[in-house]
């Protein structure tokens, strides 16, 4: 990860998409949001979530199965394809930088607004969390970011969750490589830093909060492992080579303090 510039001259006129995810059927979320969202001076745009999979994805069954103990429900599968589709778009249009969020949070747009001016891939910040649903191991990286006591962490572990993040270009190019075969769900994969190289990296506090609505995702994903494949020595085995290398990724960042 190269190395945080001086916050001077971090601002720039940078072209920043902010795109919102959201079922095109979802009218009564779209309208909290957009009423939410009233004050601020940024453009932003309703993105239509996938209900199925994404053109470029590939399912691997077996390898889900594996690693969840079940397979994945289709709202898993269009949270999935909704964010690669949103890198995809990405990367062939040239978008420098973006600002996905999905329509059940309630957003922070004082500190959005400099943050969508600020060139994040000059600052070496290719993926930023704007929330994360689980605390796990942390670093701090950068303090007073943008704001006094607003802090940039270094998240090596699963934080899980979509709710939003910024992404750049660069970052949207490694995610939307390693994320093409489907093997979990997508927060779970965008977490393994170690596995894609992209820092995990993270705002704290948070300038975004999830709304108590219920997930359109479903609850099933929070069920009982009780898939075979997941209780293979196979995978029991696998698991304790990925524990291995977060732990190694882990002690490397330590060393670079």
């Amino acid at each position: 990860m190269r190395e945080f510039q001086p916050e001077s001259g971090s601002r720039s006129s940078i072209a920043t998409d902010i795109t919102v995810v959201s079922l095109e059927t979802a009218t009564a979320r779209r309208a909290a949001f957009a009423a939410r969202a009233a004050g601020t001076s940024l453009a932003w745009r309703f993105f239509d979530a996938c209900t199925g999979p994404a053109q470029g994805m590939t399912i691997d069954e077996p390898a889900i199965r594996r690693n969840k103990g079940r397979a994945m429900s289709k709202g898993e599968i269009g949270c999935y394809a909704s964010h690669f589709s949103i890198w995809r778009d990405m990367i062939a249009l040239g978008v420098p930088q973006a600002i996905v969020l999905e329509d059940d949070t309630v957003v922070d747009w004082a500190y959005l607004e400099p943050l969508a001016a600020t060139d994040l891939h000059a600052q070496g910040i290719d993926y930023l969390r704007l929330y994360a649903k689980r605390p796990t191991w942390q670093r701090v990286v950068k303090r007073d970011f943008l704001q006094h006591s607003r802090t940039i962490v270094e998240l090596v572990g699963p934080a899980y969750g979509t709710q939003g993040y910024a992404i750049t270009l660069e970052g949207a190019r490694k995610l939307l490589a390693h994320c093409r075969i489907v093997r979990r769900p997508i927060d779970d994969e965008m977490d393994r830093s170690w596995a894609h190289g992209l820092p995990n990296l993270a705002l704290y506090p948070a300038p975004i909060l999830e709304a108590a609505i219920v997930s359109d995702i479903g609850p099933a994903r929070f069920g009982p492992k009780n898939d075979p494949l997941y209780h293979s020595v196979r995978q029991k085995a696998w698991r304790h080579i990925e524990r291995t290398r977060m732990r190694m990724l882990k002690a490397r960042r330590l060393l670079e303090r």
